[in-house]
């Protein structure tokens, strides 16, 4: 017979109580983790002043940060999941990429499938006809947005894989600040 194994009334195996107390600190050790990876996930974000508005959005795609600055100035940074694979500019539309170059913010979208969305002016007259030439369509809907509509509960976790199809992604906190900070027509700038 195995040294641990004890046999209850009918024969079959019984649990010790030190068996019990095992399962118990286990179970309740994986909840305080899931507890924590949840608020870590959902820390509320620090408030912009009530007057920021930014002049330049700028999205480095090798640090995957994106930042907002007003008249040279930075006034916050925030991580960004892009897709697994962002290197190198978008050529062509399901390419995965996000662009890199400038653009502008040319529409907000409030009822985005993501939470809130800022839509890029991607593909400009030479990104159109470089993949016109090619033989490609260039692709468009490139946006900064939040969350999936429903999946705002996942926060900061968002940032453990690169997930998007070539668009930014911040939690749906950080969009709600980015969002009435940045107006139509500020450029955005994608950095390799």
């Amino acid at each position: 017979m195995h040294p641990r194994l004890h046999l209850g009334a009918s024969g079959g195996p019984s649990t010790s109580p030190l068996d019990v107390s095992r399962t118990v600190v286990a179970v309740v050790a994986a909840l305080a983790l899931i507890a924590g990876g949840l608020l870590w996930a959902n820390a509320p974000v620090l408030p912009l002043p009530a007057d920021a508005k930014a002049d330049l959005v700028v999205v480095d795609k090798a640090a995957r940060r994106l930042s907002l600055y007003s008249n040279g100035a930075p006034i916050r940074s925030y991580p960004v999941s892009l897709r697994r694979a962002p290197v190198g500019a978008k050529v062509r539309d399901g390419d995965h990429r996000t662009p890199e170059g400038r653009y502008l913010i040319d529409r907000h979208n409030p009822r985005s499938s993501f939470h809130l969305a800022l839509h890029v002016s991607y593909p400009s007259a030479d990104d159109f006809a470089r993949a016109q030439a090619a033989g490609y369509s260039p692709g468009n809907e490139i946006m900064v947005h939040g969350m999936r509509n429903g999946l705002g509960w996942l926060g900061r976790a968002h940032l453990l894989v690169d997930w998007t199809s070539g668009c930014v992604a911040v939690t749906n906190a950080e969009m709600d600040q980015i969002y009435p900070t940045v107006s139509d027509g500020t450029p955005i700038e994608f950095r390799p």
